[in-house]
């Protein structure tokens, strides 16, 4: 477990088992710092677990449909775990793998580097892939989260963190009172296998379907 600390005293707590984020604290209107993101007590929730609570997912974030792909004219078959899909990486996804720790000592601000090496074929996917996540904790209250990766041939890659996120600060409370805007133009219908569709829909007007030539 590492934990970061900045300057006004908010705090993330990370751990090399899926790069997750265990905890991250954050100040309400009054300045009182609260635990907002939600997680496991003990470690055998987040290895038992099937929510990815906090965790980097990957090879790729989302869902595959019918867990196949082609690339360069070769169709790749994947690990099914949702149902007839490809969830987040598999069954054994970057999420469920420790990844190597480093803290990262000479930065700005506090931060901590996980890295891991995917091996050519894991879960379905091509190429040998190296995957770094440097988690930062800056001094605006912000936890930074950047990504790099190197393969040794063409692949497919989309991870991103799964954090939960409860702004009350206390998990007794409900999510259902929390609102969120995105500010878009547009967004991605999903079937009933929450597959995208291939149609970006607007609030207002008709669908732009990209799936056919304009």
């Amino acid at each position: 477990m590492f934990t970061l600390k900045n300057k006004n005293g908010m705090q993330a707590q990370l751990m090399d088992y899926g790069a997750t984020v265990v905890s991250l604290t954050a100040p309400d209107r009054k300045g009182k710092y609260e635990d907002v993101v939600t997680g496991y007590d003990e470690l055998s929730g987040y290895i038992n677990g099937t929510t990815y609570m906090g965790a980097i997912v990957g090879r790729y974030g989302n869902r595959i449909a019918k867990g196949k792909f082609s690339l360069d004219g070769k169709e790749y078959t994947l690990a099914l775990n949702n149902g007839e899909n490809h969830l987040h990486g598999g069954p054994k996804g970057f999420d469920k793998v420790i990844w190597n720790a480093e803290e990262i000592k000479d930065a700005k601000n506090p931060a901590v580097k996980f890295t891991y090496f995917s091996p050519d074929g894991e879960e379905g996917y091509p190429g040998n892939l190296t995957i770094a996540v440097t988690y930062t904790l800056t001094d605006d209250n912000a936890l930074r989260i950047d990504y790099s990766a190197t393969a040794d041939k063409p692949t497919v890659l989309n991870p991103t963190n799964h954090c939960y996120f409860n702004l009350t600060g206390s998990f007794a409370n409900s999510v259902l009172d929390h609102e969120l805007m995105i500010n878009a133009d547009k967004f991605t219908p999903t079937d009933n296998g929450s597959i995208p569709t291939g149609i970006l829909a607007g609030v207002e007007g008709t669908p732009m379907d990209f799936r056919k030539p304009s």
